[in-house]
């Protein structure tokens, strides 16, 4: 029966009760006698706690789907509000888990086509670092050293200096497009990839350890590509912003997932609040949805933070992706 029937029904019978107590022989004396005055308290507190235990019941299911709607992050699915109550509870219910599941496919074709036009971007910018800024740097290293050549003696060693300078811009031109571009992810594949990006990030101030198992499944192109630019941003974020020392980089399988791991020593970062997480998060958490996985962000005991990635080993991983074209 509905809760608005029930409710009704209820209401009903306890004015009718009332109707004909007031109509029967029950009396009431002036001034009430105590037995009398027993009776009635009995009889009012009856009524009472039955009409809050049948509201309680009736509306438990509504305080769930409360705490279920001021807690949802289309960013973090969690389990759905179960579908209790009868009638329209369960009909309500059962409409926002059915909106939810429509945001949150929205939520992922959005993001993948957003994380597609930002691939295509990184790509061009890529190719114009290579082919534009790169030669032209290049062309200038020739041309100092032609002129280094016949300078004289006092001005060859301010060439020299200005040789290195040029060079250096040169080969961290090559470094950003390589970030921007990682054609060793196409040639080597991931693994090869993990390490090559590991052994970017160490330097005097920051060390970078991998431990990448053998024999992993093949999880396809998109997979790959998400693996790769989560542990970059994870590497990122710890050179940048934790003040580690130490960065661990792990890629195993777990079950019937492949999860990386990446644990540094820094200062830590709890991940409560979306005031927590900036837009790197954010976009390790889209990166996430777009492939069905799993990302954990949060602190790890003995200090420092840790991501983690958790990707199924299904054959739906790069359907979700696919759809966008």
């Amino acid at each position: 029966m509905p809760l608005f029937w029930r409710i009704s029904l209820f209401n009903s019978v306890v004015l009718i009760a009332a109707t004909a107590l007031l109509l029967g022989p029950v009396t009431v004396s002036t001034p009430v006698l105590l037995t009398e005055a027993a009776i009635l308290t009995v009889g009012l507190v009856v009524i009472l706690v039955a009409n809050v235990v049948l509201l309680r019941i009736g509306l438990g299911p509504l305080r769930q789907l409360a705490r279920a709607m001021t807690t949802t992050d289309l960013l973090r699915p969690r389990v759905r509000p179960k579908v209790d109550g009868d009638g329209e509870i369960a009909e309500l219910i059962t409409t926002f888990n059915t909106m939810l599941d429509r945001l949150e496919a929205e939520r992922a074709l959005s993001a993948a086509r957003t994380l597609s036009a930002q691939e295509s971007e990184r790509h061009r910018v890529a190719q114009e670092l290579y082919d534009e800024v790169g030669q032209t740097l290049a062309a200038v290293l020739l041309d100092l050293k032609r002129v280094a050549d016949q300078a004289p003696d006092e001005v060859r060693e301010q060439l020299a200096q200005v040789q290195e300078t040029t060079r250096a811009s040169l080969d961290e031109i090559r470094r950003i497009a390589r970030r921007l571009l990682p054609g060793v992810l196409e040639e080597l594949g991931l693994s090869s990839a993990l390490r090559s990006l590991s052994d970017e990030f160490t330097g005097p101030s920051l060390t970078v350890r991998h431990d990448i198992a053998s024999g992993l499944p093949a999880l396809g192109d998109n997979a790959d590509l998400v693996l790769y630019r989560v542990a970059q941003e994870g590497l990122t974020n710890a050179a940048r912003h934790s003040g580690a020392r130490l960065v661990v980089l792990t890629l195993r399988r777990a079950g019937d997932a492949v999860e990386l791991r990446v644990r540094d020593d820094g200062r830590g970062f709890d991940g409560s609040g979306d005031t927590a997480e900036g837009a790197g998060i954010r976009g390790m958490r889209e990166r996430a949805l777009l492939i069905g996985a799993d990302l954990a962000v949060g602190p790890v005991r003995g200090g420092g933070t840790e991501v983690r990635l958790t990707v199924p080993v299904t054959d739906r991983i790069d359907r979700v992706a696919d759809r966008v074209g």
